[in-house]
Protein backbone atom coordinates (compact mmCIF):
# COMPACT_ATOMS: atom_id res chain seq x y z
CA UNK A 1 0.00 0.00 0.00
CA UNK A 2 1.40 3.46 1.03
CA UNK A 3 5.08 2.50 1.64
CA UNK A 4 5.44 -0.53 -0.78
CA UNK A 5 4.11 2.10 -3.96
CA UNK A 6 6.19 4.46 -2.36
CA UNK A 7 9.77 2.57 -2.55
CA UNK A 8 8.76 2.00 -6.23
CA UNK A 9 8.48 5.65 -6.78
CA UNK A 10 12.21 6.04 -5.23
CA UNK A 11 13.22 3.16 -7.44
CA UNK A 12 11.85 4.52 -10.54
CA UNK A 13 13.32 7.94 -10.19
CA UNK A 14 16.67 5.80 -9.62
CA UNK A 15 17.16 5.42 -5.97
CA UNK A 16 18.75 2.00 -4.69
CA UNK A 17 15.66 1.40 -2.05
CA UNK A 18 15.37 -1.45 0.71
CA UNK A 19 11.74 -2.00 1.96
CA UNK A 20 12.07 -3.10 5.61
CA UNK A 21 8.64 -5.00 6.52
CA UNK A 22 7.31 -6.92 9.16
CA UNK A 23 6.40 -10.90 9.30
CA UNK A 24 3.27 -10.44 10.63
CA UNK A 25 -0.01 -9.25 9.00
CA UNK A 26 -1.42 -6.70 11.05
CA UNK A 27 -4.41 -6.82 9.24
CA UNK A 28 -4.99 -10.83 9.09
CA UNK A 29 -3.35 -11.25 13.23
CA UNK A 30 -1.56 -14.16 11.27
CA UNK A 31 2.75 -14.50 9.79
CA UNK A 32 3.15 -13.54 6.25
CA UNK A 33 2.78 -16.01 4.01
CA UNK A 34 5.76 -17.68 2.29
CA UNK A 35 4.29 -16.56 -1.25
CA UNK A 36 4.01 -13.48 0.34
CA UNK A 37 7.72 -13.18 1.51
CA UNK A 38 9.04 -15.53 -1.38
CA UNK A 39 10.55 -12.08 -2.73
CA UNK A 40 12.20 -12.02 0.75
CA UNK A 41 16.17 -10.94 0.37
CA UNK A 42 14.89 -10.37 -3.40
CA UNK A 43 14.22 -7.48 -5.64
CA UNK A 44 10.97 -6.77 -7.15
CA UNK A 45 10.79 -3.48 -9.58
CA UNK A 46 14.07 -2.43 -8.79
CA UNK A 47 13.23 -2.26 -4.65
CA UNK A 48 14.88 -4.90 -2.66
CA UNK A 49 12.36 -6.88 0.04
CA UNK A 50 13.92 -7.88 3.16
CA UNK A 51 11.40 -8.70 6.28
CA UNK A 52 11.92 -8.44 9.89
CA UNK A 53 10.56 -10.94 12.42
CA UNK A 54 7.33 -9.09 14.60
CA UNK A 55 6.38 -10.99 17.67
CA UNK A 56 1.99 -11.99 17.04
CA UNK A 57 -0.46 -9.91 18.67
CA UNK A 58 -4.70 -10.52 18.74
CA UNK A 59 -5.89 -6.90 19.66
CA UNK A 60 -5.26 -3.78 17.68
CA UNK A 61 -5.31 -1.48 20.99
CA UNK A 62 -3.58 -3.99 23.47
CA UNK A 63 -0.15 -3.36 25.79
CA UNK A 64 0.97 -7.27 23.57
CA UNK A 65 1.08 -5.19 20.31
CA UNK A 66 2.99 -2.22 21.84
CA UNK A 67 5.36 -4.56 22.94
CA UNK A 68 5.64 -6.61 19.86
CA UNK A 69 6.03 -3.33 18.01
CA UNK A 70 9.44 -2.72 20.63
CA UNK A 71 10.61 -5.89 19.85
CA UNK A 72 10.26 -5.39 15.75
CA UNK A 73 11.78 -1.75 16.08
CA UNK A 74 15.10 -3.56 18.15
CA UNK A 75 14.97 -6.49 15.30
CA UNK A 76 15.22 -4.23 12.78
CA UNK A 77 17.84 -2.41 14.13
CA UNK A 78 20.01 -5.22 14.01
CA UNK A 79 18.75 -6.44 11.16
CA UNK A 80 19.91 -2.59 9.45
CA UNK A 81 22.96 -2.92 11.20
CA UNK A 82 23.93 -7.03 9.78
CA UNK A 83 23.15 -4.95 6.12
CA UNK A 84 25.20 -2.54 6.11
CA UNK A 85 28.15 -4.44 7.82
CA UNK A 86 27.36 -7.10 5.39
CA UNK A 87 28.17 -4.74 2.22
CA UNK A 88 24.95 -3.06 2.01
CA UNK A 89 25.22 0.65 1.35
CA UNK A 90 23.85 3.17 4.54
CA UNK A 91 21.09 4.62 3.93
CA UNK A 92 21.27 8.46 2.85
CA UNK A 93 17.20 8.50 3.71
CA UNK A 94 14.94 6.52 5.59
CA UNK A 95 11.56 6.73 6.31
CA UNK A 96 10.07 5.77 8.72
CA UNK A 97 6.14 5.17 9.65
CA UNK A 98 4.36 6.52 12.66
CA UNK A 99 2.74 4.10 14.54
CA UNK A 100 4.43 2.22 15.49
CA UNK A 101 6.55 4.73 17.36
CA UNK A 102 9.21 2.73 18.83
CA UNK A 103 10.86 2.32 15.47
CA UNK A 104 10.86 5.94 14.59
CA UNK A 105 13.36 6.32 17.40
CA UNK A 106 15.85 3.33 16.27
CA UNK A 107 15.89 4.74 12.45
CA UNK A 108 16.96 7.90 14.15
CA UNK A 109 19.75 6.23 16.30
CA UNK A 110 21.18 3.90 13.14
CA UNK A 111 20.97 7.39 10.87
CA UNK A 112 22.87 9.62 12.56
CA UNK A 113 25.86 6.95 13.18
CA UNK A 114 25.67 6.11 9.38
CA UNK A 115 24.98 9.82 8.31
CA UNK A 116 21.91 9.83 6.79
CA UNK A 117 18.56 11.72 7.35
CA UNK A 118 15.29 10.74 8.56
CA UNK A 119 11.69 11.69 7.43
CA UNK A 120 8.68 10.85 10.01
CA UNK A 121 5.49 10.30 7.98
CA UNK A 122 2.79 10.23 10.40
CA UNK A 123 -0.09 7.41 9.26
CA UNK A 124 -2.31 7.69 12.59
CA UNK A 125 -1.73 10.33 15.67
CA UNK A 126 -0.64 8.05 18.42
CA UNK A 127 -1.16 8.53 21.83
CA UNK A 128 -3.68 10.73 20.59
CA UNK A 129 -6.03 8.46 19.07
CA UNK A 130 -5.79 6.04 22.53
CA UNK A 131 -7.07 8.54 24.55
CA UNK A 132 -10.89 7.40 23.77
CA UNK A 133 -10.02 4.48 25.58
CA UNK A 134 -7.47 5.21 28.35
CA UNK A 135 -6.54 8.06 30.86
CA UNK A 136 -4.34 10.74 29.35
CA UNK A 137 -2.44 10.24 32.48
CA UNK A 138 -1.27 6.66 31.47
CA UNK A 139 -0.46 8.16 27.68
CA UNK A 140 1.71 10.26 28.93
CA UNK A 141 5.37 7.72 27.90
CA UNK A 142 3.59 7.72 24.45
CA UNK A 143 3.23 11.44 24.29
CA UNK A 144 7.15 11.87 25.44
CA UNK A 145 7.95 9.09 22.50
CA UNK A 146 5.73 10.87 19.73
CA UNK A 147 7.70 14.37 20.95
CA UNK A 148 10.86 12.74 20.47
CA UNK A 149 10.31 11.31 17.25
CA UNK A 150 8.83 14.18 15.45
CA UNK A 151 11.57 16.59 16.92
CA UNK A 152 14.47 14.22 15.83
CA UNK A 153 13.40 14.29 12.37
CA UNK A 154 14.95 16.19 9.61
CA UNK A 155 11.38 16.48 8.09
CA UNK A 156 7.77 15.12 8.76
CA UNK A 157 5.52 13.94 6.52
CA UNK A 158 1.25 12.94 7.03
CA UNK A 159 -1.23 11.54 5.07
CA UNK A 160 -3.96 14.58 6.35
CA UNK A 161 -3.91 17.93 7.46
CA UNK A 162 -4.86 17.54 10.93
CA UNK A 163 -1.78 15.93 11.30
CA UNK A 164 0.41 18.68 10.75
CA UNK A 165 -1.56 20.33 13.45
CA UNK A 166 -0.69 17.67 15.76
CA UNK A 167 2.62 17.73 14.64
CA UNK A 168 3.44 21.45 15.22
CA UNK A 169 1.68 20.86 18.48
CA UNK A 170 4.62 18.79 20.07
CA UNK A 171 6.42 21.90 19.10
CA UNK A 172 7.95 20.29 15.80
CA UNK A 173 9.12 23.62 13.71
CA UNK A 174 10.99 21.70 10.87
CA UNK A 175 9.77 20.83 7.10
CA UNK A 176 6.72 19.34 7.38
CA UNK A 177 4.06 18.11 4.72
CA UNK A 178 0.52 16.23 3.66
CA UNK A 179 0.74 13.52 0.95
CA UNK A 180 -2.47 11.50 1.09
CA UNK A 181 -2.64 8.01 0.88
CA UNK A 182 -1.91 7.19 -2.81
CA UNK A 183 -3.51 4.27 -4.60
CA UNK A 184 -3.11 2.67 -8.24
CA UNK A 185 -6.61 3.80 -8.92
CA UNK A 186 -6.25 2.46 -12.37
CA UNK A 187 -9.00 2.86 -15.47
CA UNK A 188 -12.42 4.83 -14.81
CA UNK A 189 -15.23 1.93 -13.54
CA UNK A 190 -17.73 1.36 -16.91
CA UNK A 191 -20.66 3.09 -17.20
CA UNK A 192 -23.53 0.68 -16.56
CA UNK A 193 -25.87 -0.76 -14.46
CA UNK A 194 -22.82 -2.99 -12.26
CA UNK A 195 -20.45 -0.05 -12.34
CA UNK A 196 -21.38 3.56 -12.02
CA UNK A 197 -24.68 3.91 -13.64
CA UNK A 198 -26.91 1.88 -10.91
CA UNK A 199 -30.84 3.51 -11.90
CA UNK A 200 -32.32 4.91 -8.64
CA UNK A 201 -34.69 2.35 -8.71
CA UNK A 202 -32.36 -0.39 -8.16
CA UNK A 203 -31.69 -1.95 -4.61
CA UNK A 204 -28.68 -0.21 -3.00
CA UNK A 205 -25.68 -2.24 -3.03
CA UNK A 206 -23.29 -1.39 0.33
CA UNK A 207 -20.03 -2.14 0.71
CA UNK A 208 -17.19 -2.16 3.93
CA UNK A 209 -13.73 -2.94 3.90
CA UNK A 210 -12.18 -2.89 6.65
CA UNK A 211 -11.14 -3.98 10.27
CA UNK A 212 -13.70 -5.84 11.97
CA UNK A 213 -12.35 -4.33 15.29
CA UNK A 214 -14.05 -1.80 17.89
CA UNK A 215 -13.19 0.80 16.09
CA UNK A 216 -15.76 0.45 13.55
CA UNK A 217 -19.26 1.30 14.24
CA UNK A 218 -20.31 -2.01 12.12
CA UNK A 219 -23.62 -2.18 14.22
CA UNK A 220 -25.05 1.06 12.98
CA UNK A 221 -24.43 -0.04 9.15
CA UNK A 222 -26.39 -3.35 9.93
CA UNK A 223 -29.48 -1.63 11.30
CA UNK A 224 -29.68 1.22 8.52
CA UNK A 225 -29.52 -1.67 5.91
CA UNK A 226 -32.91 -3.02 7.49
CA UNK A 227 -34.35 0.76 6.94
CA UNK A 228 -33.94 0.92 3.41
CA UNK A 229 -35.55 -1.00 0.44
CA UNK A 230 -33.95 -3.95 -0.94
CA UNK A 231 -30.61 -2.38 0.30
CA UNK A 232 -27.73 -5.05 0.62
CA UNK A 233 -24.29 -4.90 2.55
CA UNK A 234 -21.02 -7.18 2.12
CA UNK A 235 -18.74 -6.64 4.86
CA UNK A 236 -15.15 -7.69 3.36
CA UNK A 237 -12.46 -7.77 6.29
CA UNK A 238 -11.62 -9.60 9.23
CA UNK A 239 -11.27 -8.76 13.27
CA UNK A 240 -11.81 -9.41 16.83
CA UNK A 241 -15.54 -8.72 16.74
CA UNK A 242 -16.12 -10.73 13.78
CA UNK A 243 -18.02 -13.32 15.42
CA UNK A 244 -20.01 -10.85 17.43
CA UNK A 245 -21.10 -8.88 14.29
CA UNK A 246 -21.93 -12.03 12.95
CA UNK A 247 -24.59 -12.98 15.61
CA UNK A 248 -26.25 -9.24 15.62
CA UNK A 249 -26.16 -8.73 11.91
CA UNK A 250 -28.43 -12.56 12.69
CA UNK A 251 -30.89 -10.81 14.77
CA UNK A 252 -31.78 -8.36 12.86
CA UNK A 253 -34.92 -7.74 9.95
CA UNK A 254 -32.00 -7.32 7.06
CA UNK A 255 -30.41 -10.59 7.92
CA UNK A 256 -30.62 -11.87 4.94
CA UNK A 257 -29.21 -8.89 3.05
CA UNK A 258 -25.74 -8.53 5.08
CA UNK A 259 -23.10 -10.74 3.89
CA UNK A 260 -19.70 -11.56 5.26
CA UNK A 261 -16.95 -11.71 2.95
CA UNK A 262 -13.91 -12.63 4.94
CA UNK A 263 -10.40 -10.97 4.27
CA UNK A 264 -10.22 -10.59 0.74
CA UNK A 265 -7.59 -10.75 -2.41
CA UNK A 266 -6.78 -8.00 -4.43
CA UNK A 267 -8.86 -9.95 -7.26
CA UNK A 268 -11.85 -10.48 -5.10
CA UNK A 269 -11.65 -7.05 -3.27
CA UNK A 270 -12.02 -5.56 -6.67
CA UNK A 271 -14.61 -7.52 -8.03
CA UNK A 272 -16.92 -6.61 -4.68
CA UNK A 273 -16.15 -2.97 -4.90
CA UNK A 274 -17.12 -3.13 -8.76
CA UNK A 275 -20.62 -4.23 -7.93
CA UNK A 276 -20.84 -1.74 -5.25
CA UNK A 277 -22.73 1.40 -4.96
CA UNK A 278 -21.93 3.14 -1.87
CA UNK A 279 -18.76 2.51 0.43
CA UNK A 280 -19.15 3.40 4.16
CA UNK A 281 -16.78 4.28 6.41
CA UNK A 282 -18.03 3.82 10.14
CA UNK A 283 -15.62 5.78 12.63
CA UNK A 284 -16.03 8.33 15.20
CA UNK A 285 -15.12 11.66 14.88
CA UNK A 286 -12.67 11.56 17.75
CA UNK A 287 -10.87 8.87 16.54
CA UNK A 288 -8.31 11.17 15.10
CA UNK A 289 -8.21 9.57 11.95
CA UNK A 290 -7.71 12.35 8.64
CA UNK A 291 -8.17 10.48 5.52
CA UNK A 292 -8.39 6.74 5.88
CA UNK A 293 -7.47 4.11 3.10
CA UNK A 294 -10.99 2.89 2.47
CA UNK A 295 -11.76 6.26 1.70
CA UNK A 296 -9.05 6.33 -0.95
CA UNK A 297 -10.24 2.86 -1.81
CA UNK A 298 -13.84 3.47 -2.40
CA UNK A 299 -13.39 6.77 -4.69
CA UNK A 300 -10.91 4.49 -6.71
CA UNK A 301 -13.65 2.10 -7.55
CA UNK A 302 -16.43 4.83 -8.08
CA UNK A 303 -18.55 4.52 -4.66
CA UNK A 304 -20.44 7.46 -3.38
CA UNK A 305 -19.43 7.50 0.17
CA UNK A 306 -21.40 7.70 3.68
CA UNK A 307 -19.46 9.20 6.56
CA UNK A 308 -19.74 9.42 10.04
CA UNK A 309 -15.89 10.45 10.63
CA UNK A 310 -16.51 14.17 10.37
CA UNK A 311 -13.45 16.16 9.98
CA UNK A 312 -11.17 16.52 6.95
CA UNK A 313 -12.76 13.39 5.03
CA UNK A 314 -16.29 14.95 5.19
CA UNK A 315 -15.04 17.92 4.02
CA UNK A 316 -13.43 16.22 0.86
CA UNK A 317 -16.51 14.51 0.30
CA UNK A 318 -18.61 16.94 0.47
CA UNK A 319 -16.02 19.48 -1.66
CA UNK A 320 -16.75 17.04 -4.12
CA UNK A 321 -20.32 15.90 -3.06
CA UNK A 322 -18.68 12.32 -3.59
CA UNK A 323 -21.78 11.18 -0.86
CA UNK A 324 -22.77 12.14 2.13
CA UNK A 325 -22.30 12.63 6.17
CA UNK A 326 -24.11 10.43 9.40
CA UNK A 327 -24.45 10.52 13.03
CA UNK A 328 -21.92 8.33 14.45
CA UNK A 329 -24.00 5.68 15.84
CA UNK A 330 -27.33 6.51 14.40
CA UNK A 331 -28.92 3.57 12.15
CA UNK A 332 -31.78 6.44 11.34
CA UNK A 333 -28.84 9.07 10.40
CA UNK A 334 -26.95 6.41 8.27
CA UNK A 335 -30.65 6.08 6.63
CA UNK A 336 -31.27 9.06 5.77
CA UNK A 337 -27.39 9.68 4.18
CA UNK A 338 -28.03 6.69 2.13
CA UNK A 339 -31.58 7.66 0.89
CA UNK A 340 -29.45 11.23 -0.26
CA UNK A 341 -27.14 9.27 -2.03
CA UNK A 342 -29.35 6.76 -3.80
CA UNK A 343 -31.51 10.13 -5.08
CA UNK A 344 -27.98 11.30 -6.69
CA UNK A 345 -26.51 8.22 -7.53
CA UNK A 346 -24.91 8.50 -10.52
CA UNK A 347 -23.59 11.88 -10.00
CA UNK A 348 -22.42 10.84 -7.06
CA UNK A 349 -20.46 7.72 -7.98
CA UNK A 350 -18.88 9.81 -10.96
CA UNK A 351 -18.02 12.88 -8.24
CA UNK A 352 -16.45 10.06 -6.32
CA UNK A 353 -14.19 8.58 -9.29
CA UNK A 354 -13.04 12.15 -10.29
CA UNK A 355 -11.99 12.65 -6.55
CA UNK A 356 -9.60 9.32 -6.52
CA UNK A 357 -8.10 11.37 -10.05
CA UNK A 358 -7.23 14.44 -8.58
CA UNK A 359 -6.21 13.82 -4.96
CA UNK A 360 -5.42 9.85 -4.39
CA UNK A 361 -3.46 9.25 -7.50
CA UNK A 362 -0.24 7.27 -6.37
CA UNK A 363 2.07 7.84 -9.88
CA UNK A 364 1.40 11.85 -8.70
CA UNK A 365 1.66 11.40 -5.05
CA UNK A 366 4.34 9.23 -4.87
CA UNK A 367 6.30 11.13 -6.93
CA UNK A 368 5.79 14.64 -5.53
CA UNK A 369 7.01 12.71 -2.39
CA UNK A 370 10.21 11.50 -3.70
CA UNK A 371 11.05 15.31 -5.16
CA UNK A 372 9.85 16.34 -1.21
CA UNK A 373 12.09 14.00 0.17
CA UNK A 374 15.18 14.16 -2.16
CA UNK A 375 15.23 18.34 -1.86
CA UNK A 376 16.36 18.37 1.87
CA UNK A 377 19.61 19.85 2.25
Amino acid sequence: MRYWLMARAFAREGHDVVYWTADFNHATKRPRSPETLAADGGDIDGVKLVAVHEPPYKKNISLRRLWAHWRWAKNWRKAATRFVEGGGKAPELTVVSSPPLCICGEARKFARRTGGKVIVDVMDAWPETFERVAPRWALCPLRRLARANYLGADAVTTVADNYIETVRGYGYTGPVRRFYHGISIGAAPARGTDAGGTAAASPLRIAYVGNLGRTYDLETVIEAVAMVDGATLEIAGAGDMEESLRRFASAQAAAGRVTFRGYLGVEELARLLAGADVGVVPMPPESCVGIPYKLADYSAAGLAVASSLGGECDKILALYNAGASYRWRDPQSLANALGRIKAALPAMKAASRRMAEELFDESRIYKDYVDFATSME
